[in-house]
């Protein structure tokens, strides 16, 4: 006769049957979210709303993320990552120091995801129960853009004027605040770019002169 099987013994096989499909419906949702929250905001878009788009129930967004500001700080926060990640693309083949500071603040600067995030640290403020995850967000922001600057300066042999970490919690400090200005003054893309750059300089963040041999 087969041996019968214990419940202890079956629930392992049957759990990331069970996991999986989670997992694409907060993805799902996180999706959704998004792309409402670049076009109306936080405050202007709705939990059915979300639900509808992600071909959900309401009640599915309240189960994976409790409410409509959690929703919005994780798509954020996820957002505000794959812009730093496209920025990282877009210069890493900059030829110069001062290329690949403007190919960075050209990606990051005005992209709808850094305006999102900038909502969700003000949203934050109110809600410190959401502040663990934006902190663990400028973990990440800041590890990455170490590890970029650090990368990218050995590859290129262009010298070192401060350290790869300081440039990285610089160059996020900076892009927000620029982004808040820029919110608040509807100012022009191509001003709050210069802006920054302007603000760079000084700081030399310009990760110094690159060499003859240019390698790239």
């Amino acid at each position: 006769m087969a041996k019968t099987q214990s419940l202890a013994e079956v629930r392992p096989l049957r759990e990331p049957a069970r996991r999986e499909p989670g997992k694409r419906m907060r993805s799902r949702l996180l999706d959704a979210a998004v792309e409402l929250f670049k076009a109306k905001g936080a405050s202007g878009v709705s939990v059915a709303e979300i639900a509808a788009a992600a071909g959900a129930y309401p009640s599915q967004v309240t189960y994976y993320f409790r409410t409509k500001e959690a929703l919005f700080v994780e798509a954020a926060c996820r957002e505000i990552l794959y812009v730093a990640r496209q920025a990282e693309t877009a210069a890493a083949g900059a030829p110069t120091g001062s290329a690949y500071n403007r190919r960075l603040v050209e990606t990051v600067i005005g992209a709808p995801g850094l305006a999102l995030f900038v909502e969700a640290l003000s949203l934050t403020r109110r809600r410190q129960d959401l502040a663990p995850l934006v902190e663990r967000t400028f973990e990440r922001l800041h590890a990455e853009g170490d590890r970029a600057y650090a990368e990218t300066r050995r590859k290129r042999g262009w010298s070192e004027t401060e350290s790869a970490a300081t440039a990285a919690r610089r160059f996020w400090t900076l892009a927000l605040g620029v982004a808040l200005r820029e919110g608040a003054t509807e100012a022009a893309m191509s001003e709050a770019v210069e802006e920054m750059m302007a603000l760079l300089r000084p700081e030399m963040v310009e990760l110094g002169p690159e060499t003859k041999t240019g390698n790239a």
